[in-house]
């Protein structure tokens, strides 16, 4: 088939429905809007949390409690595993190491998590570290350092 043959499959393009066109139309007079009222007016629409000067739901429900969301600190968790595959026994692991070799992203927060086993000893610099990680790495000789 040639691109100048090419047309679009029978039935998949209509004409849209032209409103307004007289009484005999089906949608003439109103033009399926019905009679009056503010969603029946040209220019202007009801948002759709809008209860009609109702009260909102989002005003008659109680506020309460407290949100860490603002506060809290996001991690980005590695583990002992990784480490141990991406990196040579006695290197010192910082946070751009860490990203060099794809182990994290972006430029949040770090801290190493205990899973895995640790045969080689590293200094490691990070923002936090698990009680187990901690342990790991300080059995295999290795060093902490907190950001």
């Amino acid at each position: 088939m040639k691109l100048h043959e090419l047309s679009p499959v029978p039935g998949s393009n209509r004409k849209p429905k032209r409103l307004g066109m007289g009484t005999g139309s089906g949608t003439g007079k109103t033009a399926g809007k019905g009679n009056k009222g503010q969603k029946s007016r040209a220019g202007r629409s009801v948002a759709p949390y809008f209860e009609g000067g109702q009260m909102p739901l989002s005003r008659r429900l109680p506020k309460r409690g407290f949100s860490n969301f603002r506060f809290a600190k996001n991690y980005e968790i590695v583990n002992v595993k990784d480490i141990e595959e991406k990196f040579d026994s006695g290197s010192t692991i910082t946070v751009e190491d860490l990203r060099e070799r794809g182990l994290v992203s972006g430029s949040s927060l770090v801290k190493i998590l205990g899973d895995g086993e640790l045969t080689k000893s590293f200094t490691v610099i990070a923002h936090a570290f698990s009680a187990s990680a901690t342990s790991k790495i300080n059995a295999a000789g290795g060093k902490l350092e907190v950001i």
